[in-house]
Order: structure tokens, then C-alpha cells, then sequence
């Protein structure tokens, strides 16, 4: 099959992930597109019939990866970049604590990742290379107001990310981070609180294909954003926590 690669994307039915899919496809790559929702991946795949491909999964169930990975690498060959974008958000109020949903948001925000990572990396070793991503979010640097678990999760995927680039240095596999700040997406579309600098969805696509091109580690936009969250990151309690209280009130 004469293309740039092969790229396995979750969270694909909506979103960045399909909108990183339109991305990728037009610069020749060959897409194997999950998620859950059947009509929304073959509404994406008619988008681009020859270099979109459709593999419904839930990224939650280990074996249904394992058994993706498996029919992605006989239909469309060895996967090169597999980005784990697969996640779930909205608004969280602490007063009236969900342990079940606290779990859910873990368990599909980084137990989808590392299910994804458990089945594909065994043949990116053995091939000697590869490359992973996986989606966090700037709400990972540090806990916000309304969001815990979900900057939990997201915390949880940048220290996996960390440990992995440190881990298989030397293997031949490249690891990414992806953190976006506020995209328009139907994620997004929930909130009802200010996001500044958002950008739309395909701007968001064309710097993950970028920095996915340049084999950076951490690939985060806008940067007006990111970098005042990182900012934010490393001041103490004792200044933190008044900031973010005036922050969330304006």
C-alpha cells in the first residue's frame, strides 16, 4: 500500500480525533479511525473512502484493543503512530461527589490510553520503531476548580507519557504528549464558563500533525495558554490557589 504510513487514531468519531484523521489522510497516510459511535466513524470514513478505515472499539475493553491492533496490522499493515485521543469531560461539582463517575473519566481517559499502549507497543518493539501519542490537556499541569478528576486523568497520561519517553529510549519508539488548551468541539460546546484563546478544531489537527511530523514530546497549543498554565504550575500553594479562586470567579 504506497502511503505515508499507517496511523491508528481513538477517539475518532468526533472531535480532534476526526478532525486528525481529515488531517492526516490528506498528507497520505493510511487512517485507522475508532471509537464507538459506528455511524459517526463511516460518516467519517466517506470523508475520504480510500485512506479512512473504520474500527469500532471501546477502548475501555483490553481485548477488543488487542483484537483492533490485530485486524488494523492484517488490513492495513504495521501501525507507525498510534494516538490515543479516546476521552470524556464536562463539569464536576465536589459537593455532590460521583465515585463512580470519577472512575469512568479515569477509566477511559487513561485506561483507554493505556489498554491502546498494551496492545500496539509489543510489535513496535519488535519492529524497532513506532511512535505513541496521547491526548491529555493543559487542565493536566494542575488540579482546576469544577474539573478534579477530569485534570486527574489528564495528570495521570502526561507522567505516563514522561516515563514512557525516558523508558524506551534507545527502542526505536518515539512518545508524544498531546495537551490542547480550549478547542471547539463537542466536548466543549458542554461548558458554560469563559475559555480563552480557543481555537477551532482543524487548527488543532494541523499542529498535532506537525509536531507528530517533528517527533516532539510534547506538542501543546495555543501556546498564549499553555504557557500561562505552566506559569501558574510552578507557583506555590500560597499563590496558586487565590489566583485560581479570582481566576474562576471572573
Amino acid at each position: 500500500m504506497n502511503s505515508a504510513g499507517v496511523i491508528w487514531i481513538t477517539g475518532a468519531s468526533s472531535g480532534i480525533g476526526a478532525a486528525l484523521a481529515r488531517e492526516m489522510a490528506a498528507h497520505g497516510w493510511q487512517i485507522a479511525a475508532s471509537g464507538r459511535n459506528r455511524e459517526r466513524l463511516d460518516a467519517l470514513c466517506a470523508d475520504a473512502p480510500e485512506a479512512i478505515h473504520a474500527f469500532e472499539l471501546d477502548v475501555t475493553d483490553t481485548k477488543a484493543n488487542e483484537r483492533v491492533v490485530a485486524e488494523i496490522q492484517q488490513q492495513l499493515g504495521p501501525i507507525d503512530i498510534a494516538v490515543f485521543n479516546a476521552g470524556v469531560g464536562s463539569q464536576f461539582n465536589a459537593t455532590h461527589f460521583d465515585a463512580a463517575d470519577v472512575q469512568d473519566r479515569m477509566t477511559v481517559n487513561y485506561g483507554g490510553a493505556v489498554n491502546g499502549i498494551g496492545a500496539v507497543l509489543p510489535a513496535m518493539l519488535e519492529h524497532g520503531k513506532g511512535q505513541i501519542a496521547m491526548t491529555a490537556s493543559v487542565a493536566g499541569f494542575r488540579g482546576l476548580p469544577g474539573g478534579a478528576p477530569y485534570s486527574a486523568s489528564k495528570a495521570a497520561m502526561i507522567a505516563l507519557a514522561e516515563g514512557l519517553k525516558l523508558d524506551l529510549e534507545g527502542q526505536g519508539i518515539d512518545v508524544s504528549v498531546i495537551t490542547p488548551g480550549f478547542v471547539r468541539t463537542p466536548m466543549t460546546d458542554k461548558n458554560r464558563f469563559p475559555m480563552p484563546f480557543m481555537i477551532d478544531v482543524e487548527d488543532a489537527a494541523r499542529r498535532i500533525r506537525r509536531g507528530l511530523a517533528g517527533k516532539r514530546f510534547e506538542i501543546t497549543f495555543p501556546r498564549r495558554l499553555s504557557y500561562t498554565v505552566k506559569l501558574l504550575q510552578r507557583l506555590p500553594y500560597a499563590l496558586y490557589f487565590p489566583i485560581i479562586r479570582r481566576i474562576a470567579r471572573l
